[in-house]
């Protein structure tokens, strides 16, 4: 997973560094937050940051609230790394947009942990935004069979967007999931296959020599 370092003291970030390559994390680390937030703005932005709370120009909370207020949020997991411990310290992180916090000096131990689960969340977001899409896709199909469909009132053949005519099995069978097996209901075995068994056994008896 790429993963975002934004870390201004040199040593804590080499240790972080060496931490998470060791799990085969690709690190791409900055020195300030000015640095990391140009670098979680484009699209194929890594998806998982370790944040500083406090760095020079912009801290690791102003980038949450920055994340969390985009027109579009990103799917970013963010870590904040801080020397606060107090309850009132976390929860002003949390507030801010932080999914997850490390205090100083941090447990590589724990931290590796944290961020395996903040791998897994991204994997279930995904596979949750596919599964959305998924459904958007089926919806879109099923409201093309909806509206006025002109119907041939002998044939019962449909006309299509191209001012084509085609058998109404098949145009539900081009605009959804739908597939049919063909039978024959009461009325049609009574008023139409019933007469034509009938004349058929008729023909067939006087057709008989004894």
């Amino acid at each position: 997973m790429n993963i975002l370092i934004a870390e201004d003291d040199p040593v804590s970030r080499r240790v972080l560094e060496a931490a998470l390559e060791k799990d085969g994390h690709e690190i791409r680390s900055v020195v300030d937050g000015a640095r990391a937030w140009e670098a979680l703005e484009p699209p194929d932005a890594p998806r998982l940051a370790i944040l500083d709370w406090m760095m020079a120009g912009m801290d690791g909370t102003e980038i949450c609230r920055r994340l969390r207020a985009a027109p579009s949020p990103r799917p970013t997991y963010v870590i904040l790394l801080t020397a606060r411990g107090r309850k009132e310290d976390v929860l002003a992180g949390l507030e801010a947009g932080a999914d997850d916090y490390v205090t100083k000096p941090f447990d590589h131990d724990e931290l590796r942990a944290r961020v395996r689960v903040g791998a897994r969340v991204l994997d279930l977001q995904g596979a949750l935004a596919a599964r959305v899409a998924e459904l958007e896709e089926a919806l879109a199909r099923v409201r093309q069979l909806r509206g006025l469909l002109p119907i041939c009132s002998y044939c019962k053949k449909v006309r299509d967007d191209r001012n084509y005519w085609q058998q109404v099995e098949h145009y539900v069978s081009e605009h959804s999931d739908a597939r049919f097996s063909h039978s024959i209901c009461p009325d049609c075995l009574e008023r139409i296959v019933q007469p034509q068994l009938d004349r058929a056994a008729r023909s067939s008896g006087g057709g008989r020599k004894d």
